[in-house]
């Protein structure tokens, strides 16, 4: 059965999947839709400043939000922003260098928490929500708009690393020798995330997605501890402030503990990474009511062709008769050719009734 009833149902294609209404051809977005890939976003991009002073331009970030849907017509937007946002506005310091990634002053000690202050946010998180609104504004009433966060675990990995990693080894180490000061750490995320969710919701959001992109990093108890039952409570928050706004999870390579995840936490639907097989997973929760979001390999939309179109349409096959939104194993590349999209586009819309 459906989890939920959104708001804006009839006016928005996007949002029927979660109702459990059946549609003729499924939603389409796609992870990173706006981003490098995009010369009008390289354009932005150049006059900006620092990646963050993008994140925080209202009138900038929602320009390059906008970009995708004006280019392609998707049926949802997601709002231009980065996980990273969440420690920033705690206060630790957070750099984006070019061909290096994000680059934070390490925190991987009791003492180093302090230094994570609740009452920085407002000014910070205030900019992401005027754009939120800025894009509602702008955007078709038929198109959704989705807001996001980075899962508490993801981010914490950044957090104790202080850059991205392979095997996110200095996350994983402090919570094995110091599981009640990561826990800290893993608490301050997850109720920071659950205001910033809520307010981007406030601000205009129809939908949220919580971004775990490193799930597939933990064995199954610690997987159990920082991934699920943090989730568990930003869903039970979110749903008790916005009972009519649906909630999709992105456990990335999470593999057998999908089903898992889903019954655990209540999200209304899940990120299917390009790794997971979507019969098996379809067979396994046919009676949770959630929604598939996923999952083409993002080199085979860089590859285009016969191989990628044959691979849209086995998708679409092997989601036939399930709430399905069709997206990406994760975010688009920038290599990506933009006339490769809009072929993806075409193909997924072949079979929608104006």
């Amino acid at each position: 059965m459906p989890r939920r009833t959104p708001a804006r149902l009839d006016q928005c294609p996007f949002l029927k999947p979660f109702a459990g209404q059946a549609a003729n051809a499924p939603p389409i977005w796609l992870m990173r839709q706006a981003g490098r890939y995009l010369p009008e976003y390289r354009e932005v991009r150049a006059k900006a400043g620092t990646f963050l002073d993008l994140c925080y331009n209202p009138a900038l970030a929602a320009e390059v939000t906008l970009q995708p849907i004006n280019r392609y017509g998707f049926d949802a937007a997601i709002l231009f922003s980065d996980i990273l946002i969440v420690p920033h506005a705690l206060g630790q310091h957070v750099d984006f260098k070019e061909g290096e990634g994000p680059v934070l002053e390490p925190i991987n000690s009791v003492e180093g928490l302090s230094r994570l202050d609740t009452s920085k946010t407002v000014d910070k998180f205030g900019s992401i929500y005027e754009t939120v609104a800025r894009v509602r504004d702008r955007l078709p009433t038929q198109t959704a708009l989705i807001g996001f966060c980075g899962a508490p675990w993801t981010v914490a990995t950044y957090v104790v690393g202080g850059k991205g990693s392979p095997d996110q080894a200095a996350a994983r180490l402090f919570a094995y020798r110091d599981p009640e000061a990561f826990s800290r750490l893993i608490d301050t995320l997850t109720a920071t995330s659950i205001e910033y969710l809520s307010g981007q919701i406030l601000a205009g959001a129809d939908v949220v997605q919580i971004f775990d992109s490193w799930a597939g990093s933990l064995p199954v108890d610690q997987l159990e501890r920082w991934v699920t039952a943090p989730t568990r409570q930003i869903v039970n928050a979110l749903n008790a402030r916005h009972p009519n706004v649906p909630i999709i999870g992105f456990p990335r390579a999470a593999g057998v503990h999908v089903p898992h995840y889903i019954d655990e936490t209540g999200v209304d639907g899940i990120g299917i990474d390009a790794t997971m097989p979507i019969p098996e997973l379809k067979e396994r929760i046919a009676d949770l009511g959630v929604v598939l979001q996923g999952n083409l390999d993002p080199l085979l939309l860089v590859t285009g062709g016969a191989a990628m179109e044959a691979r849209i349409r086995e998708i679409l096959a092997e989601t036939a008769g399930a709430p399905f939104v069709f997206n990406l194993g994760h975010g688009i590349v920038p290599q990506t050719p933009p006339s490769h999209v809009a072929r993806l586009v075409d193909i997924v819309r072949e079979g929608r009734v104006a």
